[in-house]
């Protein structure tokens, strides 16, 4: 079958064939495939949120969201198909579910805010609670097309806003009849100024009235006087006219005089000022123009100082720098050759150690085949003595001259002293200076042996053999 869903609507397909769902606005719907269809209408959700500010102030929150899937994105239309699609748009379970998240996200925020901060700022707090709710609202696949937050109303028995609005009533009512008062203080004072002024002006153009009525008829008595006075000293000022109009020309002409010096003295002054301050000025100018010209001397002396300065610190660096690659170059040259020679020192007495270190082992090899040897003679001679270790070791002191050693070691250490030596003589002997006949010699040397085997029994303990003789050891 094929379907087709309407302007505000999708299909969404389940079935053989396709792993999760298909969405789409027409399809074919094959045998083992179900259908259905979803309204993406933006729905209208009308809400009273509590919420409480951070001084715990609790308020009321008017708002109107209007909320639908989001139809240019796909994965939003499968989220919504799969966990909203099948409810009803106005059912109760999808009402709580926004108006949970928009509560959550609401207290959340209020809570994290003064109540001024609210008040004054709804429109960032709009903003902050449309950004949380809609990032909660995602994975639903839901998306707020609108969200209109009313004026905040207060919960009965806090009634936070009225008194609030109470306040600033009564603060403009205040405020209007403090200016109301200010203004009719304002009128009454300039009424009254305005009537002081009035009255200060008419009086003050009364008094110059009378002054001037006086003062008219002063000058009229005046002029009167006047002209007697003049009359009577008309002929005399004439006379002292003549007088003082001669003193008046000498004085004229003496002052005339003075002005004329004065003036030759000021212009001269003048002159001499104004010539100083022209040299003032060009001297000025001059120091200028010196100025400048040390200022351009010194600078592209400075410059060119500067300029060879840099130079001289390039070819500086340039020389410590080729001085300390050569002598880096040295000492790697150095370092190259001591290794060599360390390895070559090494080398060396790695074999001189083997060397000698095989010298050792065949030593040690020439050791054990000379103990193996004298073990072998050694285990013969004990086979042919019977397993007598007595008879062993005497043969090995007789062959090995330890007794001819020993008499020797004694003789040496007797030298230079006075030892008691006894001599004994036969039984046939005939006594001292006797002759002993042929035997004689034989039995020197066994009247030699006892003090000879006492003697070394004394110094080592030992006892002659069974074949030699017998010797008695006194028990001490």
């Amino acid at each position: 079958m094929y379907r087709v869903a309407s302007a505000s609507e999708y299909l969404v397909i389940t079935g053989s064939g396709i792993d999760d769902i298909k969405i789409a606005k027409k399809a074919w719907v094959f045998p083992g495939q179900t259908y259905a269809k979803f309204d993406i209408t933006p729905v209208n959700y009308t809400f009273d949120v509590q919420a409480m500010s951070a001084e715990k102030l609790p308020f009321i929150l008017p708002a109107v969201f209007t909320i639908g899937p989001r139809s240019d994105d796909n994965e939003s239309l499968h989220k919504y198909a799969k966990l909203i699609s099948p409810l009803d748009k106005q059912s109760h379970h999808l009402n709580e579910l926004v108006m949970g998240i928009i509560e959550g996200e609401t207290r959340v925020l209020a809570a994290s805010m003064t109540m001024d901060e609210i008040f004054k700022g709804t429109k960032d707090f709009k903003k902050e609670v449309f950004e949380k709710v809609q990032w909660e609202l995602n994975q639903f696949g839901l998306w707020i097309y609108n969200a209109n937050v009313k004026q905040l109303v207060d919960v009965p028995g806090h009634e936070y806003f009225s008194y609030l609005g109470q306040k600033i009533q009564q603060e403009a009512a205040n405020q209007a009849k403090i200016d109301v008062s200010e203004a009719k203080m304002k009128g009454e004072i300039g009424a009254k100024l305005r009537d002081g002024q009035t009255l200060q002006n008419a009086a003050k153009i009364d008094a110059e009235t009378k002054i001037i009525a006086t003062q008219r008829q002063g000058q009229g008595k005046k002029e009167e006087v006047k002209v007697l006075t003049e009359v009577k000293v008309f002929e005399n000022q004439k006379e002292a006219e003549v007088a003082e109009a001669n003193a008046e020309l000498a004085m004229k002409k003496a002052k005339w005089a003075k002005e004329s010096q004065v003036a030759e003295v000021e212009a001269t002054k003048a002159v001499a000022l104004r010539e100083a301050e022209l040299q003032k000025e060009v001297e000025i100018l001059n120091a200028l123009t010196r100025t400048e010209k040390l200022k351009a001397e010194f600078l592209s002396k400075a410059s060119v100082e500067y300029e060879t300065k840099v130079q001289e610190a390039n070819w500086e660096l340039y020389k410590k720098k080729k001085a300390a690659e050569a002598i880096l170059y040295e000492k790697e040259k150095e370092a190259d050759a001591q290794k060599a020679i360390a390895e070559a020192t090494l080398y060396s007495r790695q074999q001189a150690a083997d060397g000698e270190l095989y010298a050792k082992q065949k030593e040690a090899e020439g050791l054990v085949a000379l103990a193996q040897a004298q073990g072998t003679y050694i285990r013969t001679l004990l086979g042919a003595f019977g397993g007598s270790y007595a008879a062993l070791r005497d043969y090995l002191m007789i062959t090995g001259g330890m007794y001819q050693e020993i008499a020797k070691i004694n003789g040496e250490a007797v030298k230079g002293l006075q030892p008691k030596i006894s001599i004994w003589t036969g039984a046939s002997g005939g006594g001292e200076g006797g002759d002993g006949g042929p035997l004689k010699e034989v039995a020197g040397v066994y009247k030699m042996l006892p003090p000879l085997f006492e003697t070394v029994h004394e110094q080592t303990g030992m006892l002659p053999p069974t074949w030699m003789g017998k010797m008695n050891v006194k028990e001490s």
